[in-house]
């Protein structure tokens, strides 16, 4: 009797381990995206030299295919995460005329960016339509 009464003790323990740490992994994970999704401001993201910000507000107001041509431009010189912003602000842009490019334009963003980026938020956003 004392056996299995040690054996339901050392079970509820064990459970009770395991149900904290899947709290802890659960806990992680919301700092995690909170700290992510801080990202109030996308012009602040680094990446992107200040010199080609006025051309690329000038592509965004032009519409897709000035953004396109500015992305073909100038894609070697931004980085990551703001080269990752600019590239699915392009996607949303021909989300209606071109939804093969977009869904291959978010695949390599999503490919190429980690679950700590700044962007990753937006990116789990909009897998929804993209994927």
């Amino acid at each position: 009797m004392t056996k299995l009464i040690s054996i339901l003790i050392l079970a509820l323990v064990l459970f009770g381990g395991w149900e904290l740490f899947k709290y802890w992994e659960t806990f992680q994970e919301q700092k995690q995206n909170e700290k992510a999704a801080q990202v109030s401001n996308p012009d602040q993201l680094p990446g992107l030299p200040y010199q080609l910000e006025p051309s690329l507000n000038a592509a965004e107001q032009q519409g897709p295919a000035a953004l396109r041509k500015w992305l073909a431009a100038y894609s070697n010189v931004i980085q990551d995460p703001r080269k990752a912003w600019i590239e699915l602000d392009y996607c949303t842009m021909i989300a209606r005329e071109d939804p093969h490019e977009a869904k291959r334009i978010f695949a390599t963003v999503k490919k190429r960016t980690n679950p700590s980026s700044p962007v990753w938020p937006r990116i789990q956003e909009l897998s929804g339509a993209f994927d």
